[in-house]
C-alpha cells in the first residue's frame, strides 16, 4: 500500500493535468478525469481517504455509469454527504442489478459494524427519481475554485498525524439510515431492484428504515401487499392510491394498515365493490372498519373516491370521521342519493374546499339545491370545479349560476358531457364575467350543434356557436379566457375538442 502522501499526490496529478488552474473546467473533462482514475480501481479505492469532498459526486457518477462495483462499495462507505440521491442518478443511467446490489451490500456491511469510517456522513439513501435533480448537475461542474481543491493540505506535525490516523476508524455508530423510495405495487412479481431492497430492509429492520412517501397499489395479491407493508415505515406514507378491483371484504383486510399511516395527505380509493351475497350487517361492519380509520389520519387533505359501489346513502358515514377540513374532494363514477348531496352541503369537512369533482355522478333526477348551497358555502376558497358527465339539464344548470358567480377564486370550471343549450352557455358566460381568476372553461358542445338524436356533431354549426361565444368574450373584455368545447364521439367514445379549430377523432377524418 502506498503511503498517504503518494496517494494524494497521484490523485492531485490525475485531476490537475485535466484542468486549467483557477478556471472552471467543462464537465466533460471532469468525467474523463474520473474515468482515468477508475482505470486503476484498487488505487482509486485506496485514495478515497484523501479524495476532496467536492470530487466524490463526479467520481461516483463515473463509477455508477461504468459499473465499477468495488469502487461503488468503497465510496458508499466513505460518502461525505448526509444524503446520497441515487434515484436521480438511476433515472439518467438505467441501473444494472449488480450495480444497485453493490450499493445496498456496501451499506449493509457498514450497518453491521460497531464503528464507522471517519468521513462517512450518510443518513439518507434517496431512491426517488424526481428529487435532487440538481445535485449531480451541480457537482459534475464543480463551481468552486479548482486551485483550492487540488492544493495539498498543510503538513501536520508527525506526532499529530500519527494520532489522527490512529483515530480514523473510531467513529461510533450513528442513527439508522433512512431509504426513501416511491413504491408501485402491481402484478404478482416485483422489480428485481425493489425485491432486493425489501430483502435488505427486512434483514436490517432496526438499522435500515424504508420510508415511502408515495405508494401506488394496483393488481397484487393482498398477502403480498401485507408482507411488503410490514417492511415499510407506514407513518412515512403521505400519498396513497389503491386502484384495485377489490371486494369490500378485501378492503377490510387492508384498512388496519391504513390506520397506521398517520401522516397521509392524499388518499385515492378506486373500484371497490360489494359481492351480491354480502349481507347488510357485513356491509356495515366493513364500512365502519374503513371509516373509523379516518380518525387516525389527522393530516388528510385530499380524498378521491372513484367507482365505490357502497357509497350511495352512506356518504355521511365516510365523511363524518374526518378530523380536519379537506382541500380536495372527488367523488367520481359513483351513485349518490339526494340525502348524500344534502349532507355534503353541510359537512364541516368540506367548508374550505379548493377542488371539488363530481365527474360521472348522475345528478339528472336529483334536486341540485344542496349543490348550489355547497358552491355558495365554498365560494371563498373553491378554485377548481368538475361536473363532467353528470347529466345536468338546462333548468338544473341555470339554478347553479348565481352560486357560481360568487366563486371569486375559481380558475377552472369543467362541465363536459351535459346536455346544455346555447342560451344557457351564454348565461353562464355573463354570470362569470366578474370572476377575474377564471381562466379555463371546458364546456359541452351545445345541443344546437348536433345533427340528430344519435349525437352526430355538425361541425359547421359548432364552429358558428363557438365563434359567437368567443365574440361575446371579446366584447366583455375577457378575450384571454379560454373556452374549449369537448364532446364524446358517438361511434368510438373519443373526445372531440374545439377551440379555434376542431381536434377530431378518426371517425370524422376523410377516408
Amino acid at each position: 500500500m502506498w503511503p498517504k502522501f503518494h496517494q494524494r499526490m497521484y490523485l492531485q496529478d490525475s485531476f490537475r493535468s485535466r484542468f486549467t488552474m483557477g478556471v472552471r473546467a467543462p464537465p466533460r473533462l471532469l468525467e474523463l478525469a474520473s474515468q482515468s482514475l477508475l482505470q486503476n480501481e484498487a488505487l482509486a479505492i485506496v485514495a478515497l481517504e484523501e479524495l476532496p469532498t467536492e470530487l466524490f459526486p463526479p467520481l461516483f457518477m463515473a463509477a455508477f455509469a461504468g459499473r465499477h462495483t468495488q469502487a461503488l462499495k468503497a465510496m458508499v462507505q466513505a460518502w461525505p454527504f448526509p444524503c446520497l440521491p441515487l434515484g436521480a442518478l438511476m433515472k439518467d443511467h438505467q441501473p444494472h442489478l449488480e450495480t444497485f446490489q453493490a450499493v445496498l451490500d456496501s451499506l449493509d456491511i457498514l450497518l453491521g459494524q460497531e464503528v464507522r469510517p471517519r468521513r462517512w456522513k450518510l443518513q439518507v439513501l434517496d431512491l426517488r427519481q424526481n428529487t435532487h435533480q440538481d445535485f449531480w448537475t451541480l457537482w459534475s461542474g464543480i463551481k468552486a475554485s479548482v486551485c483550492s481543491l487540488l492544493e495539498p493540505e498543510p503538513a501536520q506535525p508527525m506526532q499529530k498525524r500519527c494520532k489522527v490516523e490512529a483515530q480514523v476508524v473510531l467513529k461510533p455508530a450513528q442513527a439508522p439510515v433512512e431509504v426513501l423510495v416511491d413504491l408501485c405495487l402491481k402484478e404478482d412479481t416485483l422489480d428485481e431492484t425493489i425485491s432486493y431492497l425489501l430483502k435488505k430492509a427486512k434483514q436490517r429492520r432496526s438499522l435500515l428504515h424504508l420510508r415511502c412517501q408515495k405508494l401506488r397499489i394496483f393488481t397484487m395479491p393482498m398477502q403480498s401487499i401485507r408482507r411488503i407493508l410490514k417492511v415499510v415505515q407506514l407513518d412515512s406514507i403521505q400519498d396513497l392510491e389503491v386502484n384495485c378491483i377489490w371486494k369490500l371484504a378485501t378492503l377490510g383486510r387492508f384498512v388496519p394498515h391504513l390506520g397506521r399511516m398517520g401522516n397521509l395527505r392524499r388518499l385515492l380509493l378506486s373500484r371497490i365493490h360489494i359481492l351480491p351475497r354480502t349481507t347488510p350487517d357485513q356491509e356495515e361492519h366493513f364500512i365502519d372498519q374503513l371509516t373509523i380509520q379516518f380518525l387516525n389520519l389527522p393530516h388528510l387533505q385530499k380524498l378521491y373516491l372513484d367507482s365505490i359501489s357502497f357509497l350511495e346513502g352512506r356518504l355521511h358515514q365516510v365523511l363524518r370521521c374526518l378530523k380536519t377540513p379537506l382541500e380536495t374532494l372527488w367523488i367520481t363514477n359513483c351513485l349518490i342519493s339526494e340525502s348524500d348531496l344534502a349532507y355534503l352541503s353541510q359537512c364541516p369537512s368540506v367548508s374550505q374546499l379548493k377542488d371539488l369533482g363530481l365527474s360521472g355522478v348522475n345528478l339528472t333526477s336529483l334536486s341540485l339545491e344542496p349543490l348550489k348551497v355547497l358552491i355558495e358555502w365554498t365560494s371563498a376558497t373553491l378554485q377548481d370545479l368538475d361536473l363532467d358527465e353528470c347529466g345536468i339539464m338546462d333548468s338544473q344548470f341555470s339554478a347553479l349560476l348565481p352560486a357560481l358567480s360568487c366563486c371569486s377564486q375559481l380558475t377552472t370550471f369543467s362541465f363536459c358531457g351535459n346536455p346544455i343549450s346555447m342560451a344557457v352557455l351564454e348565461s353562464l358566460l355573463h354570470h362569470t364575467m366578474g370572476l377575474s381568476k377564471l381562466s379555463h372553461v371546458l364546456y359541452p358542445s351545445p345541443l344546437e350543434s348536433y345533427e340528430d338524436v344519435r349525437g352526430t356533431l355538425h361541425l359547421g354549426l359548432l364552429a358558428q356557436l363557438h365563434a359567437r361565444l368567443k365574440r361575446l368574450l371579446c366584447e366583455s373584455g375577457r378575450s384571454s379566457m379560454v373556452w374549449v368545447s369537448a364532446s364524446p364521439c358517438p361511434h368510438c367514445g373519443e373526445q372531440i375538442f374545439y377551440d379555434t379549430e376542431p381536434i377530431l377523432c378518426p371517425c370524422y377524418m376523410p377516408a
